[in-house]
């Protein structure tokens, strides 16, 4: 027994000794956005800028995948992920898939070795080779067009969270778009100062309709006009 409670504390001690403890799991996304974002637009799709002090993340992860050189496709990936992870800390022109004229508008990007470690470069540009694809841009560019092609009342709605309190025909936290029209059919300046300035008690006691200041006057008009309209498209 005494045998046996010495050799369970020899393995705590041996345990807790431990020269090598698990690695840190890095969140690449919150590296990209504190580490990169200051010099490369970091957006899917990227807001091009004539400003801009490097080519955006989403052309670099595109541009790398592509050109790497795997010996097996499938490891094309882990590839791109290796490559990026040195030239973060060793960048050259001889290195760079940029072509001339990238290299001579952006210049040769700075060794990052004094601002990431090994593993957070790692984090990133695993991130960057999960996040920056073909299939998530296709998904976010439909989700765009799907928003684009609604009226231009839904997009301020949408913008201000306004569907997050209030379901068209149902009451969520706040009341329904079509309980609202109802009340204010014949006062729409009404319901514009409403949304504009807050309400308290006008539906249910206690219930508080936050202010929207910084709401325009002229998506004000529109929103209203919005909620009138497809509340009697519901009716």
């Amino acid at each position: 027994m005494i045998k046996n409670i010495f050799i369970l504390i020899l393995l705590l001690i041996l345990t807790a000794c431990d020269e090598n403890p698990t690695k840190q799991n890095f969140d690449g996304k919150k590296l990209l956005e504190s580490k990169c974002a200051s010099c490369h637009d970091i957006n899917m799709p990227p807001i091009i800028s004539d400003a801009e002090l490097a080519p955006p993340i989403m052309a670099v992860s595109f541009h790398v995948h592509s050109l790497v050189s795997p010996i097996d496709e499938s490891q094309r990936t882990l590839k791109a992920i290796e490559f990026v992870t040195d030239y973060i800390f060793n960048p050259s022109f001889e290195k760079s898939f940029c072509d001339k004229d990238s290299l001579e508008r952006y210049g040769l990007m700075p060794s990052q070795k004094d601002k990431l470690t090994k593993d957070e470069a790692k984090a990133v540009a695993s991130y960057m080779f999960s996040h920056y694809t073909q299939e998530n841009l296709t998904n976010i560019e439909k989700k765009q067009a799907a928003f684009d092609a609604l009226a231009p009342g839904e997009k301020i709605a949408i913008k201000n969270s306004c569907l997050g309190c209030h379901g068209i025909e149902i009451k969520k936290v706040g009341p329904s778009f079509i309980s609202i029209a109802n009340k204010f059919t014949k006062n729409k300046d009404e319901m514009i100062q409403s949304i504009k300035n807050g309400s308290k008690g006008k539906w249910s006691k206690g219930a508080v309709m936050p202010a929207f200041e910084k709401i325009e006057d002229k998506d004000l008009e529109v929103l209203s006009e919005w909620i009138l309209k497809t509340a009697k498209s519901h009716r």
